[in-house]
């Protein structure tokens, strides 16, 4: 017998500590199953943005930098959050120039996944530009310490499966990358 899953009822919702970059929030819910109430943290995040920046050559700009949460180095492609006011595409753009320097005039909404939609409440929105070229130094924010690395584009399988690349939300920026040279062609490989 096939099971139906339904939504649950929130019957309330209580404000949490705020955290700067995303802020607790405490739901109660009912279970449309056994009705009965469970309360669950939801962290309120702004949505984010990642971007991957393809030079006229076929190159992808990586940045690496130190992650606090696993106390490691990345290689990502540039990322941050959308701020008020701003579409996920002016976040993008705005990331790219601030982190690399680079620019473009021709940028393509790729996807958009849900982080972890167990407890975080945004989404992640990828982006592609085609023709970036330095234009400016990078501008850093207090905490910021960012190298540049231009990889090809053909290396990035190979980054990802020997572990170099780790980051989920560059990884699925990749897929939807990939989902798009399939209906467009080998777009952004210099050729």
């Amino acid at each position: 017998m096939q099971h139906f899953i339904e939504p649950w009822k929130k019957i309330s919702s209580e404000d949490g500590s705020d955290f700067r970059i995303f802020r607790a929030r405490w739901d109660t819910s009912v279970s449309p199953r056994t009705g009965k109430r469970h309360k669950f943290v939801v962290l309120e995040a702004p949505d984010w943005i990642n971007i991957i920046p393809l030079t006229p050559d076929g190159k992808v700009v990586f940045v690496e930098q130190y992650r606090h949460g696993n106390q490691t180095i990345t290689l990502e492609v540039p990322g941050g959050m959308v701020d008020p006011g701003e579409t996920p595409q002016q976040a993008a753009l705005r990331e790219l120039r601030e982190e690399t320097g680079y620019e473009s005039d021709s940028t393509v909404h790729l996807g958009s996944v849900a982080p972890n939609p167990a407890f975080l409440n945004n989404r992640c929105h990828s982006f592609v530009t085609f023709n970036a070229r330095q234009v400016t130094s990078q501008t850093f924010d207090g905490t910021e310490d960012i190298a540049l690395h231009e990889i090809p584009l053909a290396d990035v399988p190979n980054l990802v499966y020997t572990g170099k690349i780790t980051h989920s939300l560059t990884i699925a920026a990749f897929y939807h990358f990939n989902r798009y040279r399939e209906r467009h062609g080998s777009v952004g490989d210099g050729r």
